[in-house]
């Protein structure tokens, strides 16, 4: 059943991207939209974005630099470690589930070193890269595109996005303990 299963997933997953890029703008041919003329807009718009958001990047930025040389990454891993092996996610991984909603850099670094050290086939290299792609860099995205556009109160987003981050993190577990072991 597994090995159905991930042929399946193979094949689609080699179908969607050329599909998504062969339907996107065809759809926007046929709508009508003047597809180079709205690309050129956004990049201006995008360019003015860039500017307005280089504060907002530096204290993110700063504030994720603080937390891993603070040693305050490896407290809060090992302090949680017993409830991640009780879900059956390998203690390595923790590091990456942690870090992914601060910062993609250091959570993509933290999962080329998984990769460097266990192998890319391996479950930990598997588990690590679909985490990378299951979970969001949550405060990231709030300091860009809060600050991009003026909201200085999150209100209830950091909680939905952290909540969506545990999310992803129990999939990837999931999917990965169903399909690679």
């Amino acid at each position: 059943m597994t090995e159905i299963l991930r042929s399946a997933i193979n094949i689609l997953s080699e179908a969607l991207v050329p599909l998504f890029i062969a339907v996107v703008p065809l759809v926007a041919m046929i709508r009508g939209v003047k597809i180079y003329e709205q690309f050129v807009e956004g990049a201006k718009d995008g360019f003015n974005v860039a500017v307005r958001i280089i504060p907002y990047l530096v204290a993110i930025l700063v504030a994720i630099g603080m937390f891993r040389a603070s040693g305050a990454l490896d407290w809060v891993a090992g302090a949680i470690r017993p409830l991640t092996e009780a879900i059956g996610m390998p203690a390595e991984i923790l590091p990456v589930a942690l870090m992914r909603p601060l910062s993609g850099s250091g959570s993509l670094g933290l999962v080329t070193e998984l990769i460097n050290t266990h192998g890319a086939d391996s479950f930990i290299g598997r588990l690590a890269s679909t985490l990378y792609g299951s979970t969001e860099t949550t405060f990231y995205v709030l300091a860009v595109y809060f600050g991009s556009v003026g909201i200085t109160r999150s209100r209830h987003a950091v909680l939905a996005g952290l909540l969506a981050d545990a999310t992803g993190v129990l999939a990837a577990v999931f999917i990965c303990r169903v399909l690679f072991l």
